[in-house]
Order: structure tokens, then C-alpha cells, then sequence
């Protein structure tokens, strides 16, 4: 028979022994929930949201790069990019087209929508476009100036004078007296560049920067003549916008350092 003393020591090891166990198992416990909430994602939700550009046609390279990286700084924003002629895109949200953002190649037609109340506060100018004479690789027509666009055999194209490069054209023609007589006038400086480089065409005036970014389909004449026709970009935030804050940020990000970089990659000029 064991001794009193020695049994009282014996129950109080062993309940040493349990409390011992116990509160490692709970510090482990504590420990796998820290981490366990460390390593829990967010349940935050993204919002997802779609943001609308319209866009003047001339605008499409470089705006559907700032439209990307626009969309990897905001996660769940899409952007929509809408893409015309800017009389058109005008005609468009006059309308009520649902758009959030405007850009235009000319002053005149955001005044249009300024006039009618439909942009929010005061557009800012991001760049400046000048026209250029494009034609086929090789140019068969041998267009060295503008003056030869009025070339009787000359099939040339060029933009509706709503539109302005257009409007940019008419300009040039008062100024030196000489009219062209083409064989289309299109709504978009897209639509003459396309002519010229599948052959419809013999010469388009178009801008500087449709030459860039045509590559080899087309070759570039420029004029003197062009530098009293330079047209300047406008950019804004459309009043009637379901998405202000972002329309916002999206006009800060072309008129800021990473836009214009972008833009001057292009061939942009400062406005």
C-alpha cells in the first residue's frame, strides 16, 4: 500500500501533466485560427462596372491602349469603346446614347454638346493632329504635293466637311485657293485611310498619325500647306453619366504623363 504523501504528489503531477497538454492545445489552437484568418481571402465583392467612351475614329490605337490599362488599375471596370466619326459620335448622345466619356478630334463639335448642356464642367485639350497626304506603297500616282490632288486623273478621298479632318480640309483649300473635286467624301478619317491602302484610291488626306499607324499598307506626303489646319483634341466628361467618378479618372489618365505618352508615341503633337 502506497504511502498518503506519495498518492497526493502522484495526483498532482498528473493533473499538472493534463493542464500542461491543455494549454498547448490551445495555444496550437489559437495559432491555426491566426493563421487561418491570415490566409482567408477577402470577402469583399468587386463591383463590377462598365465605363463608355466615345472616341474620335483617329483615336483608335491609342485609346484602346489607355482603355487596357485603365481596366488592370480598376479591377471590375470594363471599359466600352465606341469609335466614329465625331460629328457622328455628336449626333449619337445628342440622341441619348448612354456614354460617360467624350474625345473628338475639333473644338467645334464639343462646343456642340457644351451648347446643349451636355458635358459636365469644363473639357480639356490632350492633343493636336495634322493632316497628311496618304497613298498606295510605291505611290503609282506620283502625288508629291496638294496641289496635285487637284490632278484631274486623280482619284483622291477625303472627310465630309462635318467631320474634322473635313473640316480641317476645307480650311487648306481657302487658303490656297485650290479645290479638290474627290470621288468620295467619307464620315470618318478611318474610312479614307481604308480606301487608299486597299487600292480604291490614288490619295486621302488623312492625319499624321492614320499614316503611323497604317504601317506599310500606305506611304506619307506631307505639305506645308497642313500646318494651317491643325486641329485640336478635346476631352470630356458627359454630363448625363452614370459612372462621374470614374468618367474622371479615365479623362485624368489621357491628359496625365501616362497618356500623353502613349499619345506621342502615336505621332500626337501637344494641343
Amino acid at each position: 500500500m502506497k504511502k498518503p504523501h506519495l498518492v497526493k504528489k502522484s495526483v498532482l503531477a498528473s493533473v499538472a501533466l493534463v493542464g500542461a497538454v491543455g494549454l498547448l492545445a490551445g495555444c496550437a489552437s489559437t495559432a491555426a485560427s491566426t493563421t487561418a484568418a491570415t490566409e482567408t481571402p477577402s470577402n469583399t465583392p468587386v463591383v463590377e462596372q462598365t465605363l463608355t467612351v466615345f472616341a474620335a475614329a483617329s483615336l483608335t490605337d491609342t485609346f484602346t491602349e489607355l482603355a487596357s490599362e485603365f481596366e488592370e488599375s480598376h479591377p471590375g471596370v470594363t471599359v466600352s469603346l465606341n469609335f466614329a466619326g465625331s460629328a457622328d459620335l455628336v449626333s449619337q448622345v445628342t440622341e441619348g446614347a448612354p456614354a460617360d466619356v467624350v474625345a473628338f478630334a475639333d473644338e467645334k463639335n464639343m462646343a456642340k454638346l457644351i451648347d446643349a448642356s451636355l458635358i459636365e464642367g469644363t473639357p480639356e485639350l490632350f492633343a493636336s493632329n495634322t493632316l497628311e497626304i496618304a497613298v498606295p506603297p510605291g505611290n503609282p500616282a506620283g502625288i508629291r504635293s496638294f496641289q496635285d490632288l487637284a490632278k484631274p486623273e486623280a482619284r483622291v478621298v477625303i472627310c465630309a466637311a462635318q467631320v474634322p479632318c473635313g473640316s480641317a480640309t476645307v480650311k487648306i483649300e481657302e487658303a490656297t485657293g485650290i479645290t479638290l473635286t474627290p470621288v468620295s467624301e467619307e464620315s470618318a478619317v478611318t474610312d479614307v485611310l481604308g480606301k487608299v491602302s486597299s487600292g480604291e484610291a490614288d490619295a486621302g488626306l488623312v492625319y499624321v498619325t492614320d499614316v503611323e499607324a497604317a504601317g506599310d499598307t500606305v506611304e506619307g506626303v506631307t505639305f506645308s500647306e497642313s500646318s494651317g489646319a491643325v486641329n485640336k483634341y478635346p476631352i470630356g466628361v458627359v454630363a448625363a453619366s452614370t459612372v462621374p467618378e470614374l468618367a474622371a479618372e479615365f479623362s485624368k489618365l489621357v491628359t496625365g504623363s501616362g497618356g500623353q505618352k502613349i499619345l506621342a508615341a502615336a505621332g500626337f503633337a501637344k494641343p
